[in-house]
């Protein structure tokens, strides 16, 4: 056989002949084979991989059979491959059959197409206007729909601003009052175009309907108004949009505020006369009359009854008119709590002026004085002063209860000049000064406890001090006249210093405490040269004193004068001795009935300085050697300072 036949292998040259390089064909095989890189060559690797799952056995035989085994192997995949593709020739083919098919069938439709459309050509073309058409009238529509409900109202707004007479208002009707302003307002538009018939029309009608809705709207708002004559007033919601609404209609806006004043008005004085006759509920609080016996509080209440009322209509106003956004809102406030409050005018002041005639005293007087002018400067700080009737009426109290007020200082003033008593024995104040000043620190303690402005308390203070003052100063210099001048001075000063510690407890006297001060000053002043004179006199210093002031150098020496020699001045110096071992003894009786221990020490003290001050004089005249007196020193054996010393 011919694969079992061994391989015929060339020649090998013999050795001892020499070959060419490169001529040896096995020599060349095994050069390549061994150059070769099998792991680079990858088709080699690929097909060692695939020869190592069927050749599983290295032998002699199988090496011999390989290349029969690779052929027979190929054939087997080339047979499966033709088998395979058979199949897929064969589905190609009924695939071809039905493209076939189906291509004849879209022929015959498309021939059948477009038989139907040459028969359905006129049909499409009216079909195609039609829809235009509709679309026309599609966009017609909705342009009138969208005029219509920009340019017209729907049939529930129309019945809402026609309502009956009797029908009342809702938020609702706002709702369409306001789409009526829009449309109104929104039509001019149409009066600049091509459109403006029809904007006179819809603006006509508008017009005609804005009216009709306002005069129904006023008609409501006044009916409501009417029904607030309660105390208590509540405001609703629909009445704060009404007066919004209204603000378009000045008249309207105008007449609905009178006409809620008037209610307003007739509400409040019946409440002020219930105050006044019949109290609150159940008695409580109490009426006002009940207190007519204590003035302060009769007139106080009725003020602050007042006062609280005048604040309530106000804040009423204010929840009425808060979305009312014009100018001059808080001027019509003002206004109408103007007129609100003029009715209970008449009534107050009658009652007022009841109390003030009647003069239940000054202090009274000028206390609801006072009151009167707190309750003013308050109430028009709610309202202003456009209520001119109540604050007018207020200011006219006042004015009245401060005129009888001064006149009854001045009447007790006339009292104390028509019958000026004589100083009591201890020279101390009157009963009539005790009386005024009395009086004046209870006027001035409600002055001070009062809540009227700074700068009128002052006013007020200034014209009492001198209404009751100066009466009184003359009064005591009248009494003391007819006195010598240590009791005059001595009077003088405890009934100045008694009006001085009055005047002291308040503010706004400062310059009326200098006045009294220099007067009391003045006075002091007296009683120091009377009591040095006193102290003087009495020690025996009195004539030497004056001979050594008088003493001129043309007299010639001191000690040639009468009276003024040696044993004169000894005898006079054993006096003054006297004196000095007791210096309280000598105080004038005057001094022990001053109010004031700090004036009775000051006047000693300045008193004792002038004794020194003279003592001194006559020390320097004796030691004088041109006054010729012999052994000085035993005539005046105490310096001054030693004096002093003993003194002080």
């Amino acid at each position: 056989m011919a694969d079992t036949a061994a391989p015929q292998l060339p020649a090998l040259p013999s050795p001892g002949l020499p070959t060419a390089p490169g001529s040896n064909p096995l020599s060349r095989k095994l050069n390549k084979i061994l150059e070769t890189r099998l792991e680079n060559d990858k088709e080699m690797l690929e097909a060692l991989k695939a020869l190592s799952t069927f050749f599983v056995e290295n032998s002699l035989r199988t090496r011999r059979n390989l290349r029969g085994d690779i052929e027979r192997r190929s054939l087997a995949i080339n047979e499966e491959f033709v088998h395979i593709f058979k199949q897929v020739k064969e589905e190609l083919e009924s695939i071809n059959e039905d493209v076939q098919a189906m291509s004849s069938c879209c022929e015959d439709m498309s021939s059948r197409l477009k038989a139907a459309k040459e028969q359905t050509q006129d049909l499409i073309v009216k079909t195609t206007k039609l829809q235009a058409e509709n679309q026309r009238l599609e966009m017609k529509a909705q342009v009138a729909d969208a005029f219509i409900a920009k340019f017209q109202l729907t049939p529930d707004e129309m019945n809402l601003l026609r309502g009956t007479k009797d029908e009342p208002i809702t938020e609702d009707f706002f709702k369409a009052l306001g789409r009526v302003k829009q449309i109104h307002d929104d039509v001019k538009i149409l009066l600049r175009t091509n459109q403006q018939r029809a904007g006179l029309e819809i603006m006509e009608q508008m017009a005609l309907l804005q009216e009709t809705s306002y005069e129904r709207l006023y008609r409501w708002t006044q009916n409501e108004c009417r029904t607030l004559t309660q105390e208590s007033c509540d405001i609703s919601p629909v009445l704060t949009q009404a007066m919004e609404a209204l603000k378009d209609r000045p008249v309207l806006y105008k007449y609905t505020l009178d006409e809620f004043g008037t209610a307003r008005r007739s509400a409040v004085v019946r409440g002020f006369i219930d105050a006044l006759t019949r109290g609150g509920l159940g008695g409580t609080p109490r009426p006002i009359e009940m207190h007519s016996h204590d003035p302060l509080r009769y007139i106080g209440d009725m003020l602050a009854w007042l006062h609280q009322a005048t604040a309530s209509e106000k804040e009423h106003l204010e929840a009425m008119l808060k979305l009312v956004t014009i100018e001059g809102v808080e001027e019509n406030i003002q206004e109408v709590v103007g007129h609100i409050t003029e009715g209970v005018c008449r009534p107050l002041k009658v009652r007022i002026e009841q109390v003030i005639v009647a003069e239940p005293g000054a202090v009274l007087l000028y206390k609801i004085s006072n009151l009167l002018k707190f309750y003013h400067h308050t109430i028009s700080g709610i309202v202003g002063n456009s209520a001119a009737t109540l604050l007018t009426t207020v200011e006219e109290m006042h004015l009245l209860s401060k005129k009888i007020f001064f006149n009854s200082l001045s009447l007790h003033a006339s009292k104390l000049m028509d019958k000026v008593e004589l100083p009591p024995p201890d020279l101390g104040p009157s009963s009539a000064l005790n009386q005024t000043l009395n009086l004046l620190r209870e006027v001035l303690a409600s002055h001070d406890s009062s809540v009227v402005p700074l700068d009128a308390r002052q006013a007020d203070f200034v014209q009492v001090l001198s209404c009751v003052l100066d009466p009184l100063l003359q009064m005591c210099t009248m009494s003391a006249s007819n006195l010598g001048t240590a009791d005059m001075a001595t009077f003088m000063v405890n009934s100045l210093y008694m009006m001085r510690t009055t005047l002291a407890l308040f503010e706004f006297t400062d310059k009326r405490l200098e006045m009294l001060q220099f007067q009391i000053e003045a006075h002091l002043d007296t009683l120091i040269n009377e009591q040095a004179s006193y102290v003087l006199t009495r020690a025996g210093l009195s004539y030497i004193y004056n001979s050594v002031q008088q003493h001129k150098p043309e007299q010639g020496p001191l000690s040639s004068l009468p009276n003024m020699d040696s044993v004169s001045l000894k005898v006079a110096m054993a006096q003054f001795d006297r004196y000095l071992s007791a210096p309280d003894s000598l105080l004038m009786a005057q001094l022990n009935f001053l109010l004031s221990a700090t004036v009775k020490e000051q006047i000693i003290k300045q008193s004792t300085e002038l004794v020194c001050r003279a003592y001194s004089e006559l020390y320097a005249a004796v030691m004088d050697p041109s006054n010729e007196y012999k052994d000085p020193e035993t005539i005046l054996h105490r310096s001054p300072h030693q004096v002093q010393a003993l003194l002080s």
